[in-house]
């Protein structure tokens, strides 16, 4: 089968790899209908993310069609369309049946490697290194899906692919970052970054109730998009943005803030930041620093952002203020069904940020446009 595959810091290649197999009685195999590029894999491109290995098969936003099922799989059969969920999940441990399923203590066959750098191991990931067991990813033709009997959700009638992809990812992330803030009617939100997660959030926060919702980016397309969906927009870039924030929330401040951009954030743009843009693979908390100064005190700080490695953060401003911070990977298979209602009764249309439509063939291209925000774009779709 054809597939993207990971070769190394900037280098993407669509090349040919072997099928899937059926290797436990509870996988199934799918034929991928639609995939997706997440910025969480730009992350993989730019050399941040240790334990990736050459040949790896990309992609953690996945559906498709089922082709083969294992013999114990009595929850799905072939021809049935679902989504994957990006965290493999076993359902049967301590934090899965507690719905913390991205911490997963059965999935991940690296978790003891893991543990020694974070202390316990957490869910294996699709496509996103082997510190995360090494699971193939979804962009490709076809995708080994373990655990297949807990996690994916079946799509109903009616509904096309472009209307539920998200689900195995973005939606659900966006969702639970707003969801982490506690929002209470009336309250105010500020996200900082519009790229697919933020866009998601601000939809999200509105949907639990937020009455005002901040949205900063520098995009002309995102802060649209981020306006479309209600927001009001700030430009991260123009002269001090945290007294602009202050001044339009009347000296209050937001009562959360979301941080949807994570290690490659970017600040006002100065000579350090540049190098460090330029020159290395240092992870730069820009966008966090940010988020922790704009948060009124004892309010909330969401962090759907990834971060890898150690960073530093104004812990004196954290204490000072009173903050809660809430943050990890998405428990997918907690929102699946929920967010999945919202897309049938017509409350949401998750397809409105998609800007690209590609094939396999063209995704290191892609990869490259979505990257660098070329061509207007905000989200990439590919149909094997």
């Amino acid at each position: 089968m054809r597939a993207l595959c990971w070769h190394g810091k900037e280098d993407i290649r669509c090349e040919t790899v072997p099928d899937p197999k059926i290797l436990d009685p509870h996988d199934a195999i799918i034929k991928v209908t639609s995939c997706a590029i997440c910025g969480s894999d730009l992350h993989l491109m730019g050399g941040f993310v240790s334990g990736m290995e050459s040949g790896g098969v990309l992609g953690h936003e996945t559906m498709g069609e089922v082709v083969e099922v294992g013999s114990e799989n009595k929850k799905l059969k072939v021809g049935d369309r679902i989504v994957v969920p990006f965290t493999i999940g076993c359902g049967q441990c301590r934090m899965c049946t507690s719905g913390l399923w991205s911490l997963c203590e059965r999935s991940n066959p690296a978790g003891k490697k893991q543990a020694k750098q974070i202390g316990y191991p957490t869910a294996g990931l699709f496509g996103y290194s082997h510190m995360y067991g090494g699971f193939p990813g979804g962009q490709a033709e076809y995708l080994r899906v373990p655990y297949a009997d807990v996690g994916p959700i079946k799509v109903p009638d009616g509904l096309d692919d472009e209307q539920v992809l998200f689900l195995s990812d973005i939606f659900p992330t966006g969702y639970q970052a707003a969801e982490n803030c506690n929002i209470q009617r009336g309250d105010t939100v500020a996200v900082f970054g519009c790229g697919p997660v933020g866009l998601f959030a601000i939809k999200s926060a509105f949907l639990l109730g937020a009455q005002r919702v901040i949205a900063i980016d520098t995009i002309p397309e995102r802060l649209a998009l981020a306006r479309q969906a209600g927001a009001e927009t700030l430009d991260y870039t123009d002269d001090d943005l945290q007294e602009q924030i202050v001044t339009i929330t009347n000296g209050q401040g937001p009562d959360s803030v979301i941080e949807a951009v994570g290690l490659e954030s970017h600040g006002s743009g100065g000579i350090v930041e540049s190098l460090e843009t330029k020159f290395t693979a240092m992870e730069r908390p820009y966008a966090l620093e940010q988020a922790i100064m704009a948060c009124r005190p004892g309010g909330t700080v969401s962090l759907p952002g990834v971060f890898i490695n150690a960073v530093t953060v104004p812990m004196g401003a954290f204490v000072g203020k009173g903050l809660t911070m809430k943050t990890g990977q998405t428990h997918v298979q907690r929102y699946l069904e929920p967010l999945m209602k919202l897309i049938v009764d017509g409350e949401i249309d998750p397809s409105f940020l998609i800007t690209h439509r590609i094939g396999l063939e063209e995704g290191p291209d892609a990869y490259k446009t979505f990257r660098d925000k070329k061509d207007g774009c905000v989200k990439v779709v590919i149909r094997p």
